[in-house]
């Protein structure tokens, strides 16, 4: 009956792995806040999510008028830094989420905790998958709920941007660039000293005083006086060829042709970057959006990105209409079903 006064046995004492908080606070943070590194800071990398927003902003959209302008310029640069993007589907149109957490079945999606960015503090709420718009790029078969941007799928590249612009702002910051060593004629040393108080912290000046004779004794000649600079020789280091390919690298994996960026570009190269960055790369990416807009909408979803940026030949486009025209016409006269011989050429009727 007085059992109940006995200290009952010490719990097990909890161990836990070093490091392993540390690791799991920093996926969590790279997860909330999508970072790749601090490449996605750069301008290379901004002018390519720029140019992605840019074009699925101008999208035509057909079959809802909830992906609107803002709507589809913010999908576009969440893809492009974070590789996908989440939007609940609420009466007051799509709203965008912060953070989200989610369970799966067989790999798809089947309700999400989401976060809610607001003024004064967000809330959170919970939400089917078919309430959900997930948005995803670069999935992969282990993790198909996830996507990628191509910032992270070239991480090395990225890194490599990354530690030469880091290097390069280093460099400007704490070099002495224009400084140089004076040889002064040796004098009294309180001359020299106040010389040398006057030059010191003047960047791209004379910061340091030598004198004469001290110069001969260390081994110059006396016709070797003129000033040495001091300013790095960046050339031998290769930053500038480094810089450069890790550039074009970076602008190739978002679909940017790196001759879009080359100073000397002409007009038929630009026109032809622009074509390769809507056809190959933001039309994929619009038709993603469709796809997910259509199974979550409920009706039929187009995106259309090539008429609005006006990516292809339009004279080759007037010519090619032209000699369509002419053929069916041809074939109308010879008493040949004009549809008929279109579908002989493969040519559908979305074509």
């Amino acid at each position: 009956m007085f059992g109940w006064f006995k200290r009952k046995d010490a719990a097990p004492e909890e161990r836990r792995s070093a490091g392993y908080t540390a690791d799991l606070m920093a996926a969590r943070e790279a997860h909330i806040t999508g970072r790749a590194g601090v490449a996605e800071l750069s301008a290379t990398v901004q002018a390519c999510a720029a140019l992605w927003e840019g074009g699925l902003c101008m999208a035509d959209v057909i079959g809802t008028e909830l992906l609107d302008r803002p709507t589809l310029a913010m999908i576009g640069g969440s893809l492009a830094l974070r590789g996908e993007s989440v939007l609940l589907i609420s009466g007051d149109g799509l709203l965008p989420v912060s953070d989200w957490d989610l369970t799966t079945r067989n790999g798809q999606p089947r309700a999400y905790r989401l976060s809610l960015p607001d003024v004064g503090g967000g809330r959170t709420l919970t939400a089917l998958a078919s309430e959900v718009l997930h948005i995803r790029i670069g999935t992969r078969p282990t993790m198909p709920w996830a996507g990628r941007s191509p910032l992270a799928r070239a991480q090395l590249t990225a890194d490599l941007l990354a530690a030469v612009e880091s290097a390069l702002k280093e460099v400007f910051q704490e070099a002495p660039l224009g400084s140089q060593v004076a040889h002064f004629p040796d004098g009294a040393t309180e001359d020299t000293e106040n010389m040398r108080h006057q030059l010191r912290g003047r960047r791209g000046a004379t910061l340091i005083i030598e004198g004469a004779a001290h110069a001969m004794a260390a081994g110059m000649q006396a016709s070797d006086r003129a000033p040495d600079q001091l300013s790095p020789d960046l050339s031998k280091s290769m930053t500038r060829e480094t810089l450069a390919a890790a550039r074009d690298a970076i602008c190739a994996a978002y679909g940017v042709l790196p001759g879009l960026f080359n100073p000397s570009v002409t007009g038929p190269m630009v026109r032809e970057a622009q074509r390769h960055l809507a056809q190959w790369q933001l039309m994929p990416v619009a038709e993603v959006i469709a796809h997910e807009a259509s199974r979550k909408l409920g009706g039929v979803v187009q995106l259309d990105v090539m008429r609005p940026l006006q990516a292809f030949d339009a004279g080759g486009r007037a010519r090619a209409l032209g000699a369509v025209v002419k053929a069916m016409a041809e074939a109308e006269a010879a008493g040949i079903d004009p549809g008929a011989a279109m579908r002989l050429v493969d040519w559908q009727g979305k074509d």
